[in-house]
């Protein structure tokens, strides 16, 4: 009989981590970073109530650090079965984890703790790394494997596990379709047992026309008043998306053209990969790409990628968009860019995400009046402050 075991991501958001057993087989599902409060929470350095050497392989759902940001440790601990994910979230999940190794660098130094993994560990990681399409089914003794599409990410996947006639499906995170970019995700209709994510369990969700109306309020309502409108993005997905329905709006002259900065190298770094794998978008953005459109560059746009190009940006008059991490603002430029702003009353800040608690993003989302970031304790002033789009 099979046993389901919830490691993390259950009574909570990160650090999603399911063992599923059968038999001798010992499959994990996700190992990702617990990060309430902080972007790297202490628990995400303690020991696996688990014995990584006695897992056979692990399937990673999709890149995100929440999801994948303790494969890293796994290996250091002991691991050595094969990992399996879709060919985008393998790319996508190797630059996650370089960029948080950095943060969580300086988040241990910060607290006083050890770092739990370091860059060997993450190059034989990638060494045990197999990418597989959607459909494409792996056996692993008397269990079959296989990945669907869950439209949350690029490369994102549920993973249905077949065994004695039963069938286990775990959902992963799930998109909220139709999105600009991805194709919807698969329809789940004869699985025995589902293992589900509840995020937004309790929300409707707006449909994607509404939430491109209101973006395009957002945008311009600042831009009339002569702000900044600062967009906190994680780095996969969020960033693309908005891309994507900020270059629709200017093509179809629904926004005046303004000084739109990219600044995150991660998300920079991102976006090639959803340029590398424009098989896995919808049918709209793949008739868009064929006509000659460019999804991620247009008039107006700029990448700052270098800490010199990032600060240029200040020199640059309002109005103006910046899109910059981290999506929860606990780190990253957005920060200096929130320091700089979100005292002056002509500017927005606009959250497009997830806020966990304890992070500043949820902090600006509850409606504080002041924060402290980087020694400023600025009062906040910006309009349409914690507005959630996406």
């Amino acid at each position: 009989m099979a046993k389901v075991t919830f490691f993390g991501g259950a009574q909570e958001v990160t650090g999603s981590c399911f063992l599923f057993e059968e038999g001798a087989e010992k499959i994990l599902i996700d190992c990702g970073l617990f990060q309430s409060p902080r972007f790297v929470d202490s628990r995400s350095g303690e020991s696996f109530p688990f014995d990584p050497k006695g897992i056979s392989t692990l399937f990673v759902t999709h890149a995100h650090i929440d999801h994948t940001g303790r494969i890293p440790k796994l290996v250091k601990d002991g691991f050595k079965g094969k990992i399996y994910s879709t060919e985008p979230t393998k790319e996508l999940a190797h630059l996650m984890l370089e960029d948080s190794l950095g943060v969580l660098g300086k988040e241990a130094k910060k607290h006083g703790e050890e770092i739990f993994y370091d860059e060997s560990n993450i190059i034989q990681a990638m060494k045990l790394w197999h990418g597989i399409g959607y459909h494409s089914p792996v056996q692993i003794g008397d269990l079959k494997i296989t990945l669907r599409n869950s439209g949350h990410i690029l490369g994102s996947a549920m993973v249905e596990i077949e065994s004695q006639g039963k069938k286990t499906v775990f959902s992963g995170d799930l998109g909220n379709p139709p999105t600009p970019l991805l194709k919807n995700p698969e329809e789940v209709t004869d699985a025995d047992f589902l293992i589900i994510e509840s995020t937004y369990g309790n929300r409707d969700h707006e449909g994607r026309e509404g939430r491109k109306i209101r973006l395009e309020r957002v945008i311009e309502d600042t831009l009339h008043s002569g702000g900044v409108l600062m967009i906190p993005a994680f780095s996969l997905e969020r960033t693309q998306e908005i891309l994507f329905e900020i270059n629709d709006l200017a093509e179809s002259a629904r926004i005046p053209k303004v000084p739109l900065f990219l600044d995150s190298p991660l998300a920079i770094k991102a976006t090639a990969v959803y340029k590398k794998f424009e098989n896995y978008f919808n049918k709209e953005a793949n008739y868009r790409i064929k006509s000659g459109d460019d999804l991620f560059r247009f008039p107006g746009l700029t990448f700052t990628e270098t800490t010199l190009e990032s600060k240029s940006i200040n020199d640059v008059p309002a109005p103006k968009i910046i899109i910059a991490g981290s999506g929860m603002s606990n780190g990253g430029r957005i920060i200096h860019h929130e320091r700089r702003y979100l005292s002056d009353s002509r500017s927005t800040l606009l959250l497009v995400g997830y806020q966990a608690a304890g992070s500043m993003g949820r902090v600006l989302q509850d409606g504080a009046g002041e924060v402290f970031i980087l020694g400023d304790i600025p009062p906040i002033l910006t309009k349409n402050s914690f507005l959630t789009l996406f």
